[in-house]
Formats: C-alpha cells, sequence, structure tokens
C-alpha cells in the first residue's frame, strides 16, 4: 500500500487550494477557512446565513434583508419584471422604480423565490433504485425515484422540492425550500447606472455599476415575516477582510472527463458562440427600426451579448494548452490511482472509455437535439407556452414516474405560474425569432428533411412565422389557462396554428429526447457515479462538487490581482464613475446621478472586488462578513474568472461587488429612498 502514497500525495495536493470552493452547507470546511482566516463557522451561523439566503428560480440569487420579506438582488436580476411592467408610456428600465408606499410595490410575472429549509441525503434510494441497470432502464429508474421522492417532499403548492445530483452522481441530496410565487418591485434604479459601461465593461474591472434592486415576498397578500435575515455592515468591505458568498452557482464542469472537455471546445461553445454572434446581430437590426423595438428586445439582448462573452471567456480556457494539459494531468492522476489496484479497476476502470463513446454519440446527434429539443423556439415565447401546452395533453395523463421530468407532479406549480403568466408577448419580436428559428431549422437540417418539408412545405420561414403570429391566440393567459384547464380533449381539439407546429415537430423532437437520455445522458449519468466513488475512495468529500444552482458558500477576502504587469486595486470610487462617464452610451449616466453629484461623497467607496470562488448564478448573491453583515452584493466576475467554468486560479480570478457604502449613498442621495432605508435598518444620517 505504501506505494501509493506518492500518488495520493499527487491526488490530494491541491485540493480545496487556497480560497477556491463552491462548498455545500452540509459539508463547509470550516476548519480550513479557521487555517487560513482563524475564524471558523459555526453550525448556528451557517444555518442563519442558509435561512437568510434566497434563489430566484429564473437563474439569479438574492438575500432576505429585513424581517418583513425584503429581498434584495441585481438589477440584471429583475431586469424582465421591470421591462413586463413597463410601457412605452413609462419605461422603467430606463427611468427606474421606486414604491414609495407598501401600494405601489408591482407584482412581478412569473417570478418565484425559494428558500432552503432542509437539506436530506437521499443517496442510498437513489443509489438502490438504479443498481444494476444500464442505459434507458437506468434512466427510466433514476426518473422514477426522483419523481417519488419529490412528490413525497412537496407536501403543499408552497413546497419546492428538487432531487440534486453532486458530484457526478456520486451523492444525491433533497433540497427542501419555501416556496414564493407573489414577488413584487420595490426599487430598480435606471439601467444606465445598473449597466454603466454596458457590453464593452461587462466582466472587467476596474468597474462603476449601482447593479442592485430590492423586491418583496408576500404570503396571503401580506409581507412574508422573516426569522431570519442579514443585517448591514455598519463600515462595507475592507481591504484584506475575510468576506463569505452565499448563493446559488449555475453550473460549472471542473469535474468532466478530457473527452467531455474536448466536446465542449471543439463543438459545443463554438456552434453556441456563432449561434448567438447570428441572434446578437439579428437584435441589432430588430432595434434600429425604432425606440419601441429596442424597448421590447433589450432584455434579450442583454442576455445574448452576456452570454456570448461568458463563453468566450470558456473557450479561451479551454484553448489555453497549459490549462487544458492541467485538467488531463489531474484526470491521468486518477486513473492511475485507479489501475494501481486491479479491484479499483475492475469497479471503475472503463468509466472514462464509456463516456468517451457516449460523447462521441452526443456529437453525431448534436445539431437536430439543439433544434428540435434543447434550443427550440429560440427564445420564443409563443413556441414555449404551446410547447407546454401540447406536451401537458400527454404528459399528465401518464402515472407521475413516467412523466417527462418538467411535467411532474412536484413541478406542477412552477408550471402553470410560467404557463400563466401576464407578462406581455410582443408579435413583432416573436416574428423575428420565430423566422430565425425556422430559417436555422431549414438551414442545417437541409431543406429535404422530412420534418422540415411538413413545417414549412412551400412556405419562407418569415411567411409561415406571420402566418402562426396571425392565427394564434396563445399571447393571452386566459386563452392558455381554458386550454390547460380544459384538459386533453381541448388541447387536442385545438387547431391553433402555434399548437399545430408543435405537435408537427413533436414526434421528432421526443425521439432525439429519448435516444439522447438513454445513448448519451444514462451512460454519461451512470459513469460519472462511478468516477465520483473513485474520487471519495481517493480523498472523500475534501472536495467541493461542481455547482447545480443550489446554495452554496464560497469564502475569499478583499484583494486586487497583478493584470499585465500592474497591481489592480480592490476598490472603485463614486469619483471614479464621473471621470468615466462621457455623455454617450453606454457611459451615459441617468439625468438623477448627474444632479446628485453635489450631494455625494465622491470618496465612498462604489465597486470593489474580492477572491471569493463564484460563476454564473451568483449575480445577486450577498457578500458579508464573519460577522453574517452585508458588506455588498455581487453582480459579476472579472475577465479572468472566466475559465472558472474549469477551474479556479486564486491569484487573479475575482467577484465583482457593489459595496454597501456606495448601496446607501445612492439610496440617500440619489434616490432619497427613506422608506426602503429605514427598513434596512440605515435611516437617518446622510
Amino acid at each position: 500500500m505504501t506505494r501509493l502514497l506518492p500518488i495520493l500525495f499527487l491526488l490530494t495536493a491541491g485540493l480545496a487550494r487556497a480560497d477556491e470552493g463552491m462548498w455545500t452547507f452540509n459539508n463547509f470546511p470550516s476548519d480550513l477557512v479557521k487555517a487560513r482566516y482563524g475564524f471558523a463557522p459555526s453550525q448556528e451561523w451557517l444555518t442563519k446565513v442558509r435561512l437568510s439566503s434566497a434563489r430566484i428560480a429564473g437563474g439569479c440569487s438574492a438575500s432576505f434583508v429585513s424581517p418583513t420579506g425584503l429581498v434584495m438582488t441585481n438589477h440584471h436580476c429583475v431586469r424582465d419584471c421591470v421591462q413586463q411592467l413597463s410601457t412605452p408610456q413609462r419605461d422603467f428600465i430606463v427611468k427606474g422604480f421606486y414604491a414609495t408606499t407598501a401600494p405601489q410595490e408591482r407584482a412581478c410575472p412569473g417570478m418565484e423565490v425559494n428558500k432552503l429549509t432542509e437539506i436530506t441525503d437521499v443517496t442510498d434510494a437513489m443509489t438502490k433504485a438504479t443498481q444494476g441497470k444500464e442505459g434507458a432502464a437506468f434512466r427510466d429508474a433514476q426518473r422514477a425515484e426522483i419523481a417519488r421522492l419529490e412528490k413525497e417532499c412537496a407536501t403543499a403548492p408552497d413546497v419546492r422540492c428538487d432531487v440534486v445530483t453532486l458530484y457526478q452522481g456520486g451523492m444525491y441530496n433533497l433540497y427542501k425550500y419555501q416556496r414564493f410565487q407573489d414577488v413584487r418591485l420595490v426599487f430598480a434604479p435606471e439601467e444606465a447606472i445598473a449597466f454603466f459601461g454596458g457590453d464593452p465593461d461587462n466582466f472587467e474591472f476596474p468597474r462603476y455599476d449601482y447593479d442592485v434592486s430590492f423586491v418583496r415576498v408576500y404570503q396571503d397578500g401580506k409581507p412574508a415575516k422573516m426569522d431570519n435575515w442579514l443585517r448591514w455592515s455598519s463600515k462595507g468591505a475592507q481591504p484584506g477582510e475575510l468576506t463569505f458568498v452565499a448563493g446559488h452557482p449555475g453550473g460549472t464542469s471542473r469535474l468532466l472527463t478530457g473527452e467531455q472537455l474536448r466536446y465542449q471546445r471543439d463543438y459545443a461553445l463554438p456552434e453556441r458562440l456563432f449561434q448567438l454572434a447570428q441572434l446578437r446581430g439579428l437584435l441589432d437590426e430588430f432595434q434600429q427600426r425604432g425606440p419601441e423595438f429596442t424597448r421590447i428586445s433589450n432584455s434579450l439582448k442583454f442576455g445574448v451579448e452576456n452570454a456570448y462573452k461568458a463563453m468566450v471567456g470558456r473557450r479561451e480556457a479551454l484553448v489555453d494548452r497549459d490549462f487544458f494539459a492541467k485538467k488531463l494531468d489531474e484526470e491521468q492522476k486518477l486513473r492511475d490511482w485507479v489501475k494501481a489496484d486491479p479491484e479499483r479497476q475492475k469497479r471503475y476502470g472503463q468509466a472514462w472509455d464509456n463516456i468517451a463513446r457516449a460523447t462521441d454519440t452526443l456529437r453525431t446527434m448534436r445539431i437536430r437535439l439543439r433544434l428540435l429539443e434543447q434550443g427550440a423556439g429560440t427564445g420564443s415565447d409563443l413556441f414555449g407556452y404551446a410547447r407546454m401546452l401540447a406536451r401537458s395533453a400527454d404528459e399528465r395523463s401518464k402515472p407521475n414516474e413516467l412523466r417527462l421530468e418538467e411535467f411532474a407532479e412536484a413541478r406542477k406549480p412552477e408550471l402553470e405560474q410560467q404557463l400563466f403568466s401576464p407578462a406581455p408577448v410582443y408579435p413583432k419580436l416573436e416574428e423575428a425569432l420565430l423566422t430565425f428559428y425556422l430559417t436555422k431549422l431549414r438551414e442545417q437540417l437541409g431543406p429535404d428533411e422530412p420534418v422540415v418539408k411538413q413545417v414549412l412545405g412551400k412556405q419562407s420561414p418569415q411567411a409561415l412565422a406571420r402566418k402562426l403570429l396571425s392565427g394564434t391566440r396563445l399571447a393571452s393567459p386566459q386563452v392558455r389557462r381554458q386550454l390547460y384547464q380544459g384538459g386533453p380533449e381541448a388541447l387536442r381539439a385545438s387547431k391553433d396554428p402555434m399548437l399545430e407546429l408543435i405537435r408537427t415537430l413533436d414526434g421528432e423532437a421526443r425521439a432525439i429526447r429519448k435516444r439522447y437520455e438513454e445513448e448519451v445522458e444514462s451512460v454519461i449519468d451512470k459513469n460519472g457515479e462511478l468516477i465520483a466513488r473513485a474520487r471519495f475512495e481517493a480523498y472523500g468529500t475534501s472536495i467541493y462538487p461542481d455547482a447545480t444552482f443550489t446554495l452554496r458558500l464560497s469564502f475569499g477576502q478583499v484583494k486586487g490581482y497583478p493584470d499585465e504587469g500592474k497591481t489592480v486595486e480592490p476598490f472603485t470610487r463614486l469619483a471614479g464613475l464621473y471621470e468615466r462617464a462621457t455623455g454617450e452610451d453606454p457611459f451615459r449616466l441617468p439625468p438623477s446621478w448627474l444632479q446628485a453629484k453635489p450631494r455625494l461623497d465622491l470618496q465612498t467607496p462604489f465597486n470593489f472586488v474580492s477572491s471569493n470562488d463564484i460563476i454564473g448564478g451568483n449575480s445577486g448573491s450577498p457578500i458579508f462578513n464573519k460577522d453574517a453583515e452585508i458588506v455588498g452584493i455581487v453582480f459579476d466576475g472579472n475577465i479572468q474568472s472566466l475559465g472558472g467554468e474549469y477551474g479556479f486560479d486564486e491569484s487573479v480570478n475575482r467577484t465583482v461587488s457593489v459595496h454597501s457604502q456606495g448601496i446607501l449613498e445612492g439610496l440617500r442621495k440619489v434616490y432619497n429612498a427613506r422608506r426602503l432605508l429605514e427598513e434596512l435598518g440605515q435611516g437617518g444620517g446622510g
């Protein structure tokens, strides 16, 4: 056994190094934090932080900041709500929004906020359900057990339960949430200050953004009562201070195999970047048609540009030869450790090759899978509503454990909230998106493909898009509700052209999804579990799992970083905001900030960086000190952090946050938000 010690040393050396890690709350390395910073978070401290943290189900993080349900998050996390509440006459994206009284708080269509109340280990149940199964049998057993566990847990509409896969299937946890679906907007600044610098400054530092907003969760028509919430620090972030981030990182790929990383580098990322570039060009042209075209498409364009820049950063990490070689070396060390023992080799040795074969299968089906299933509709709201309705006609009549996962009984409140959302549908934008989708369908599958012929017939993509829009009634929430509540018979009898489009596509879409789940997903899940067990055998839970849009806690400190021979200081100040302003987009300040300049303390810290480990999905996370006091709010990472999808470099990867003192300075002296300041315990002064 002693001959394996050098290999084990190589495996464990560098694990949990520096400030790396997005740790689960039931496996947080308090001893490691104490060793580095002299503070060990207690279980009581961890529980308070967990219950003070929040998730915005659409893809962001947040925190409870008052006993009456006030939630702090980023402006870009509530942007859809702000746009949906806007009209051509009252554009809150441009003008901002502040409810000076409680009755003025406006309901956000389709927004859901979750609070994590309980974590249960269900690994044994999941492992037992899938033991000895392969392929379709493995996937069916896995899906059935997840549906059973979630349904058993979700005992009321305001309870949400998700089975979470950790360590590539080495562990399964059941996360139980309190669900809030009555969410109302309280404050949102103008986008010109929330996203000051626009795309040129995105993922950059120094930065000067006021990317903060507040919403409130309600229960039974009244502000929800909170037993746990985060208070405000009296000083905010200080140089060298220990900081924590509690948030919901959306997903990382740090535990992928070499073959999976090659697929990302050579196929998934380049093709996604090409599509995003085309979609961005389409939206640029769309916005040239006039101010209203710009207003209704700005949220989509923001998302496209943000995704494009993030994926450029990911691909740059994977094409870096040294970085990629390091990832392959880490994998090889684990494989060598497995090979060193015949029993381990028998249990785990084939897992990497099986995943490689599944990845090859994915490569052959990827275009069809993207066009017909995973990326179908290119973000069209009407396409999404039609697919939910058409599929619900089939799925709701099946036993719970046999349904597509998004139609499982435990997901019903989420599905119905989306389907019945009163958010406006914009016909001109829908026409552009549907035309784009139908064009790509014909272009990439080919005009002789049977499903393309069935969909388009003799029509052009634009002509069909216009025909669909002129005939559909699915833009009406009332119509969608009537069809859904009418059940399978009403849905199958409907001749709505959007439903007809989905019916034409759905046979092929379901077929490619089934093949993907059986030949790719199930194989990767099964063999990923084996690799995870090998990791556990080598070094237990001394590593953290990949991100899964579930609550995680990271630690770090406020500090700058080296960049091209110079040191980037950790803070920016309000004075720099005015120095950076040019009067032209995207460096144009809104009138409120220009008028407030004489009243502001220009030395107030505005944005800052820390070494906390984050990724997309952490937007809106609170950043706080050892006393669980807010020192800022996370809104971005620096450009070097984009490679954090695949690995973490503590020397340069940085979290970018709005400083808590900068937030207060704006609320007091720009927006005169007295009601909000008093609720935050920051009334008076200024």
